[in-house]
């Protein structure tokens, strides 16, 4: 449910916004006044982000092949275009600034902040209402609560995107010195407000108060539709993945663990790869629906994403694809327990046209909205599982690594591998000796092949998060590597189309390479500074600090070393 016009508008299309005339200068004041607390839910519930960033990030990342550039046989295929210029700028780690619409960092910048400013409205009208000695009954005290709850943990998630999609990697008290962006704590009342970018180190400070204090009132009983929403499960999901990206492993298990509940396996979407669907919208919607205990939250997002990456050469580019060993490392490759593919995931593989142009999953399938349905005119939706059982689970997996839990690790994934088992191929169980025994183990380097088929050549990749955010206790060391190779295929297989890999390659500051057409490549190494996306255009002729495009010096002396068949890497 949304309201009109009764937002103060966000954040980021105010630094857009340039002084031409009087009238220019003056904000129209056409908001609806709250005053009462249903009122303030029905604001939050149309201040959710409808913006994607899963394009940015996908074609970014190494997910993502460019079919000008020759395979290893020297084939490639010249005359595919891609679908946005703003594509090519994606793909070669440039400020992207092609383009200002759906998907675009301009589209998320502002839909980050228009949310946020959502949510600061909500929480002035709270405190408005505490000034005033205002009173309410017991229902009505409880969804001012809930609203005050939701409020602070969309503000706190909403500058959680932002930051680590503009700025640089999280990395302890070093963050202190890099720039991350505003923090917004309040609606604007005037045309132009000065923002400066905090650091990173401050915005994640800031969200952890927000997110600590805001998960306290959430209550999911006043939610008309739950999974539209931060319910109590969906921002558990959160802490664990902001904590996460903290490197406080023990918070992640913690909270991880109050989302999946006492049994993780009741949480996981396995009914979804036993259904057989008929067309693939219906597998879309099954895939993201409401009832799924999979989905700890869903985002409707106005989005091409469909167009953008999963095209078919006839419906306008398809240059960049999930293609070569892109497609190997994801959902076209070998793993512990299956050959070639998981047989689940293979039976919702399109291909664009030919095989050749590259693969595209199902339940990635476009939304329409109509407004014509007769007409088949509307608007493009791609639905987002923001936050999804499955990807929880593999959190806590990861977690457990470093805390020297491998049994419960190795619990983990095998909850996500049987989750995958269809009704006529049960997946076999996945056990330590099939992840890391030196002569069997699927995540050994010395057992890898060059088989077509073998995705171990693109994901065992080495690891630098010891170098990106150094904590004592948690080293990534020989033993553990194989675990933690595990768990980030099966979260690159899992998030595959949605740009969740965008953001371990930057928190484990793994080295990747783009093929950019017949000659040129470049490398995105482990302290580029493209790893933060520039921020819009817009913004910047406002006046907002541009992301720095220099190398900053890194203290050597706080790496820690991968420790890797005896030698020090």
């Amino acid at each position: 449910m949304k309201l009109n016009r009764f937002l103060y508008i966000g954040a980021a299309a105010m630094l857009s916004l340039t002084s031409c005339n009087d009238f220019l200068d003056k904000l129209p004041d056409n908001r609806i006044d709250p005053n009462n607390p249903s009122q303030l839910q029905l604001i939050l519930a149309g201040g959710y982000l409808t913006a994607n960033y899963g394009p940015m990030c996908e074609l970014s990342s190494d997910n993502i092949v460019d079919n000008h550039a020759p395979d290893a046989r020297g084939i490639n295929y010249p005359n595919l275009t891609a679908h946005d210029p703003i594509d090519d700028q994606y793909f070669a780690w440039e400020d992207a600034n092609m383009s200002s619409a759906q998907d675009s960092p301009t589209a998320v910048w502002s839909g980050c902040y228009y949310a946020i400013a959502a949510a600061n409205h909500v929480l002035e009208k709270v405190s408005e209402f505490k000034a005033e000695g205002r009173t309410f009954n017991a229902e009505d005290q409880a969804r001012l609560n809930a609203a005050y709850g939701e409020a602070l943990v969309m503000r706190a998630y909403y500058h959680f995107l932002l930051v680590n999609l503009f700025a640089p990697q999280y990395r302890g008290e070093a963050s202190a010195s890099d720039m991350g962006v505003p923090y917004v704590t309040v609606p604007e009342k005037v045309v132009h407000v000065n923002y400066q970018r905090e650091s990173v180190k401050a915005v994640y400070d800031k969200i952890e108060a927000d997110l600590v204090e805001g998960m306290q009132y959430i209550n999911d009983q006043y939610y008309e539709v739950p999974k539209y929403h931060f319910t109590k499960t969906a921002t558990n999901a959160f802490a664990a993945r902001f904590y996460l990206y903290k490197r406080d492993y023990e918070k992640v298990e913690q909270y991880a663990t109050a989302a999946l509940g006492s049994n993780p396996s009741q949480m996981l979407r396995s009914e979804y790869w036993r259904t057989n669907y008929t067309s693939t919208t219906a597998d879309a919607q099954g895939y993201f629906s409401s009832l799924s205990s999979s989905n700890f939250q869903l985002l409707a997002t106005d989005s091409y994403l469909f167009y953008t990456i999963c095209v078919s050469p006839t419906s306008g580019g398809s240059r960049y694809a999930l293609n070569r060993d892109a497609a190997t490392s994801t959902l076209y490759g070998s793993g512990p327990t299956w050959n070639n593919y998981i047989p689940s995931i293979v039976s919702r593989l399109y291909v664009n046209g030919q095989q050749q142009y590259g693969l595209w999953p199902s339940w990635q399938a476009m939304q329409i909205e109509y407004t014509d349905k007769v007409a088949q005119i509307g608007y493009p939706k791609a639905i987002r599982a923001e936050f999804s059982g499955e990807e929880t689970l593999l959190m806590r997996a990861e977690a457990r690594v470093y805390l020297g839990n491998i049994a419960g690790a190795v619990e983990d994934l095998n909850y996500w591998n049987k989750s995958h088992s269809t009704t006529t191929s049960e997946m076999p169980d996945l056990t330590a000796d099939l992840i890391a025994d030196p002569t069997r183990g699927f995540y050994i380097k010395d057992n890898a092949t060059t088989g077509s088929s073998d995705p171990r050549p693109y994901i065992l990749q080495d690891l630098h998060i010891d170098e990106v955010c150094p904590v004592a206790k948690y080293t990534v060391t020989e033993d553990k590597l194989p675990y933690l190779w595990c768990v980030l295929h099966f979260r690159r297989i899992e998030t595959v189309m949605t740009g969740m890999r965008w953001f371990d390659i930057k928190r484990y500051g793994i080295e990747i390479t783009h093929k950019i057409g017949t000659d040129r490549v470049e490398t995105l190494t482990t302290f580029d500074p493209r790893r933060a996306f520039q921020v819009p255009i817009e913004s910047i002729s406002s006046g907002l600090e541009p992301t720095p495009r220099t190398t900053k010096s890194v203290d050597e002396s706080q790496f820690r070393p991968v420790v890797v068949d005896g030698t020090m890497q």
